[in-house]
C-alpha cells in the first residue's frame, strides 16, 4: 500500500480525502492526516461533507456488516450507479455498473451494419429503461464508446470510417429522459485500455492495448494513464500506410492501409474468397477455434502485420506489456503467436526483455467495462466530487431560505 504524503501546498480537498480511500490509500482518519498534512478538525469536516454525500460510510454503520473497527472509512459503491454503452459497427453492449466497477445487469446485441444514430440510440434508450428499471440508486454518469476519433469535449465522433452518419451527432439528447447524468464518449480503443486499468489494479502502468476486431485500433497507458493525443487520434494504428497493403483499397477510401491486410473486415474477404461462408469476424475467429486452417492461417498473419507496427511502438514506448482484445483476441493463441513474431524480430532486444503479451482481462467484454470505467473516472474525480459538495450544499442553503 502506498503511503506517499501528499507534495501540494494547498490543502488536500473533500474529493482528495475520498480519492485516497477509494483507492485503498488511507482506512482512518489517521491515515488522512497523516497522508495530507491536514488538522485533525479540517479532516473531520471534509469527512462529514462525505458522509452527508452518501460517498463514505464511517463507524459502526459497517460493524455489524463487516466486523470493521469503528474508525474504518469505506467508500460507499451503493451510492449511485453508472451505465455502460459500447457501440460497435454491429453489436452493441449495454451495462450498468456500481461505483466500484462491479456489473449489476447488462444486455448485449447485434444491431444492422451501417445503422445511424437516428435508427439506433432510441432503441439504446428503450432498452436502457429497461435495465434500469430494478435499479435504485441514481445514475451519476453514461460511459459510451464509438470507433474512430471522438470530440470528448462535445460528446460526439469526429471521423469515424466505419460509422457513417455518426459524425458531428450530439448523442446526449437521445438519453436524457432515461439518465439525467452527464455522457462521457471515449474511443473503443481507449475505453479497452481504462478496463486494464481498472482490472489489473495498478499493476499495468505502461501498456499497449489492441482493439483487433472488423478495425485495428491501439490505447495506450504510460504512467497509469490513458494517452489520447492532441485531437484524441491517439493509436490510430488501422489507417498507417505499411508496405504490405501496396494499392489496396481501404474502407477509409485510401489505399495500403494496415486494415487492408489486417483488419477484420478484409480477412472477412479473403476467408469468403475460399468459399466459406461468412458475414462477421467473429465467425472468422469461430472457424479458427474449431480448427480451420485457412481461418487460422489468416488470423495469424494478421498479428504478423499488426506485429510489425506494434514494434515500431514498443521501441518508442518501452511498454510493459502488449493487451490484445476484441474479436480476433478470442483465438488468443493463434493471433498472438503472429504479433509476438513480428514484435519480437523487429523491436529492441532491451524494449522486449521483459515485454509480456496478454490477453485483455475481460474478454469480449472488455468495451463495456472500459466505459463503465470512463464514467467512473471523470464523477470521481476529485474535482467532480468538490463540484457536486458544493451543488449539495447550495442546494441545501437555498431550501432553508424558502
Amino acid at each position: 500500500m502506498s503511503e506517499t504524503v501528499r507534495e501540494s501546498a494547498a490543502p488536500a480537498t473533500a474529493g482528495e480525502l475520498l480519492e485516497l480511500v477509494r483507492t485503498g490509500r488511507a482506512a482512518t482518519r489517521s491515515d488522512l492526516r497523516r497522508l495530507t498534512g491536514l488538522s485533525r478538525t479540517a479532516v473531520v469536516s471534509r469527512i462529514a461533507a462525505l458522509t452527508e454525500a452518501g460517498l463514505l460510510l464511517i463507524g459502526e454503520e459497517l460493524a455489524s456488516t463487516g466486523g470493521r473497527p469503528p474508525g474504518a472509512l469505506v467508500f460507499n459503491k451503493d451510492a449511485g450507479v453508472v451505465v455502460a454503452i459500447a457501440i460497435g459497427r454491429s453489436r452493441t453492449q449495454l451495462g450498468v455498473y456500481d461505483l466500484e466497477g462491479a456489473e449489476l445487469v447488462s444486455h448485449s446485441g447485434d444491431h444492422e451494419v451501417g445503422a445511424g444514430p437516428e435508427e439506433l440510440m432510441p432503441l439504446v434508450a428503450e432498452r436502457l429503461a429497461q435495465l434500469l428499471g430494478g435499479i435504485e440508486p441514481p445514475v451519476a454518469a453514461v460511459g459510451l464508446s464509438l470507433p474512430g476519433t471522438v470530440d470528448v469535449v462535445r460528446g460526439l465522433s469526429i471521423d469515424s470510417p466505419v460509422m457513417a452518419g455518426w459524425d458531428g451527432v450530439e448523442l446526449a439528447p437521445y438519453l436524457q429522459d432515461v439518465a439525467r447524468a452527464p455522457l462521457f464518449v471515449g474511443n473503443d480503443a481507449d475505453v479497452l485500455a481504462r478496463a486494464e486499468l481498472l482490472g489489473r489494479s495498478g499493476q499495468l502502468a505502461d501498456a499497449l492495448v489492441v482493439k483487433a476486431s472488423t478495425g485495428l485500433g491501439l490505447g495506450i497507458i504510460a504512467d497509469g494513464r490513458v494517452l489520447s493525443g492532441h485531437v484524441g487520434a491517439a493509436g490510430e494504428i488501422g489507417h498507417t500506410r505499411v508496405e504490405a497493403g501496396d494499392a489496396l483499397p481501404c474502407r477509409c477510401g485510401a489505399t495500403g492501409c494496415l486494415e487492408t491486410v489486417a483488419g477484420g473486415w478484409a480477412l472477412v474477404g479473403r476467408l469468403a474468397e475460399h468459399g466459406h461462408q461468412v458475414g462477421h469476424v467473429r465467425d472468422l475467429v469461430a472457424l479458427a477455434l474449431r480448427g480451420d486452417a485457412t481461418a487460422r492461417a489468416l488470423l495469424r498473419d494478421s498479428g504478423r502485420h499488426l506485429g510489425e507496427l506494434l514494434a515500431v511502438a514498443v521501441n518508442l514506448l518501452n511498454p510493459q506489456a502488449v493487451v490484445l482484445g476484441g474479436d480476433m483476441a478470442s483465438a488468443f493463441d493463434t493471433y498472438a503467436a503472429g504479433v509476438r513474431e513480428s514484435i519480437y524480430a523487429r523491436a529492441a532486444a532491451l524494449a522486449t526483455r521483459d515485454l509480456q503479451i496478454l490477453p485483455a482481462t475481460h474478454g469480449d467484454r472488455s468495451g463495456l467495462v472500459g466505459c463503465a470505467a470512463l464514467a467512473l473516472d471523470h464523477v470521481l474525480a476529485p474535482a467532480a466530487v468538490d463540484a457536486r459538495l458544493v451543488a449539495q450544499t447550495t442546494r441545501v442553503a437555498e431550501d432553508a431560505l424558502r
